[in-house]
């Protein structure tokens, strides 16, 4: 086996089975894979982040799929993380993602790599983040990060992107309602996929109206998300697509000055608060789990014996110090 150094060294140079190496224990939650992460840190900084989401079957791999093509023959370097839905039976990603782009595989310029959703506290948010770290030191030009749903782990994700597209389709009004509710904050750019169908009309109409409503927010110069029409499976507003991502970029640059996420001070405290949270609920989940009084109040809740309310206060509060609420 490889140092962390080496390793380190192996995946700055592009290494593809190193880097595939260094993803697969952050999503197996391997606790080396932090010393490696820690040294690739300083090599970070340079991808520019698309953050693809929206409802299962919108058609997001599609439009990735197409992305690639265009963005290849630009001559961009290309890393993809599709965030899959974690399989009930063996807690693993659905690869269906990665079929999907199977002929970019033997692009040496494009990565491919789903991750998945484990449902571990605050994990998602995390391990792709890291992920995304991995494939900029890499040295890929741009990473696209695929996400499934349009729910809070998908919002907390997009937030690591410089540019999120949210993909809707006509005819999905209860999509639209959610979006309302809880992701239209995070959207750079709205995308209606699938635009030949009808009624790619009337939810033109609902973005837009969605979006005036919160005109205040967009004025002085501010970035106002366009709506765009697709039609993926035959690479049409694609290009139109990558046009608005590049415009975007431009007015990041223009108010920032610098695209480096932790040249901002905003992500900087949101990614750290993060981290902290984590690393406290790993930690302090280990040290109750790996113990005989989990296991003893387990059984004292299969037995009826006790609440697992209490049976969670009694195991927690005596191994941690709460500050008086007063």
């Amino acid at each position: 086996m490889p140092s962390t150094s080496e390793l380190v060294e192996k995946v700055i140079s592009g290494d593809v089975r190193s880097v595939a190496r260094v993803i697969r224990d952050i999503d197996d939650g391997i606790p080396a894979v932090r010393d490696v992460l820690k040294a690739l840190y300083p090599h970070t900084g340079k991808a520019y982040v698309i953050g693809i989401t929206g409802a299962p079957g919108v058609g997001k791999s599609t439009l990735v799929d197409q992305m690639i093509g265009h963005l290849r023959a630009d001559g961009k370097t290309v890393g993809v993380l599709a965030v899959d839905p974690t399989s009930p039976f063996s807690g693993g990603a659905i690869l269906g993602d990665r079929v999907r782009m199977q002929r970019h595989s033997m692009d040496e310029g494009v990565f491919i790599r789903s991750l998945a959703t484990r449902g571990h506290f605050g994990g998602l948010t995390q391990s792709t983040r890291s992920a995304i770290d991995v494939l900029d030191a890499m040295g890929k030009d741009i990473v696209i990060v695929e996400t499934v749903g349009v729910g809070q782990d998908e919002v907390d994700v997009v937030r690591s992107a410089h540019t999120t597209v949210i993909c809707v389709i006509p005819g999905m009004g209860d999509d639209i309602q959610a979006i309302k509710a809880g992701i239209l904050e995070v959207g750079d750019i709205f995308l209606i996929n699938k635009a030949d169908r009808e009624g790619s009309d009337k939810t033109l109409s609902d973005l837009r109206l969605m979006i005036d409503m919160d005109q205040k927010k967009y004025e002085s110069g501010t970035w106002k998300p366009p709506i765009l029409k697709a039609q993926a499976v035959f690479d049409q507003g694609v290009t139109e697509l990558l046009e608005e991502i590049a415009k975007h970029a431009d007015y990041l640059r223009s108010v920032y000055g610098d695209l480096r996420f932790r040249a901002r001070k905003d992500k900087v405290r949101e990614e750290l608060a993060e981290m902290i949270k984590n690393r406290l609920v790993e930690t302090v989940l280990r040290g109750i789990t790996d113990t005989g009084e989990f296991e003893e109040a387990a059984e004292a809740i299969v037995r009826g014996d006790i609440d697992p309310y209490t049976a969670s206060d009694d195991l927690v509060l005596p191994k941690i110090s709460l500050p008086d609420p007063e």
